[in-house]
């Protein structure tokens, strides 16, 4: 059990919470899609849906996918995090922030963080077989972002967007595995979620300014300093409530959604409210918590709307 534990904490498993929510809103809205398409053919045509498109999500399909998107999610985190968790050890191991976890303090050793990030590869790769074509077609590129940016700190302080780029796959790969068809809607939240992760990502990335200048590591706070750093910040979270308020509008959600849109703007505002470029005190509150917050009250709110207007 004590393994366990260690190697959900290398993980992060509790991070979840960031891109979960919006890849269950990325399923629930594939699942409005196919019911108001065959809905409205079967009213116009009078034929059995079934029997023309086996796209059609029946009950049974609809928990099976769900349950392949949350196992899909599992893995590809587990890989990503694990990955980046082995090829940083060294510099985990200098900073005195990281150097309690798990690599570089000894309680998983670094080639067995590399065999966990190979079985989650193959893990992600062997459940998108069974979602369907177009997911399979396209995981590999799903963990060539989610692994390659483990890299980008190394060359570019645009790391975060990579990071954020990362993430922002779950609510349109979700919709994807539902759906097997890109649209709008849910690449709109997928920029939500780059433009929001990103964000918070630079917040989180104060706390290590001086550590990255000295060892030549790249961070929009290496770059530019704290406060200008905090700005680009509020600048990509603008870009987030943007996402958010145009896809309200799009989507023609109801009034759950725009409460849930209240909230998650507001815990956004809320984050760079209590941390300061020279008060870094409350940062882990501003990323976890907040953040933890937006993200799983917004998706409430937003998938009760839609149950409420299919």
């Amino acid at each position: 059990m004590s393994k366990v534990k260690s190697y959900l904490s290398l993980i992060k498993f509790s991070h979840t919470i960031f891109a979960m929510p919006f890849a269950l809103i990325g399923f629930f809205l594939g699942l409005r899609w196919t019911s108001l398409f065959f809905r409205g053919y079967a009213e116009y045509t009078g034929d059995i849906v079934t029997d023309y498109f086996p796209i059609y999500v029946s009950k049974k399909e609809a928990l099976i996918k769900f349950l392949l998107i949350v196992l899909c999610m599992v893995f590809v985190r587990s890989a990503a995090m694990a990955f980046n968790r082995y090829l940083d050890r060294s510099f985990d191991a200098k900073n005195p922030r990281t150097a309690v976890r798990e690599i570089p303090s000894g309680v998983i050793s670094a080639n067995n963080a590399l065999i966990f990030t190979i079985i989650s590869c193959v893990l992600f790769l062997v459940t998108c077989f069974f979602i369907n074509r177009i997911c399979f077609y396209l995981s590999p590129v799903a963990l060539l972002v989610v692994l390659g940016y483990s890299y980008t700190k190394r060359f570019t302080p645009l790391c975060h967007l990579i990071l954020g780029l990362g993430l922002s796959l779950a609510p349109i790969g979700a919709y994807l595995a539902v759906t097997g068809r890109f649209d709008l809607l849910p690449i709109l939240f997928s920029f939500t979620v780059l433009f929001w992760v990103s964000g918070f990502d630079i917040i989180y990335a104060l706390q290590d300014e001086e550590f990255d200048k000295e060892n030549k590591l790249y961070s929009i706070p290496a770059w530019l300093g704290k406060a200008k750093a905090l700005r680009v910040s509020e600048l990509l979270h603008v870009l987030s409530a943007v996402c958010v308020l145009f896809a309200g509008w799009l989507g023609n959600f109801g009034w759950l959604y725009w409460i849930g849109t209240v909230v998650f703007i507001g815990m956004l505002v809320y984050q760079h409210s209590i941390v300061k470029p020279n008060d870094l005190k409350r940062v882990n509150i501003a990323f976890m918590t907040a953040n933890g917050i937006a993200s799983v009250v917004f998706a409430i709110f937003v998938i009760a709307d839609l149950f409420l207007n299919s």
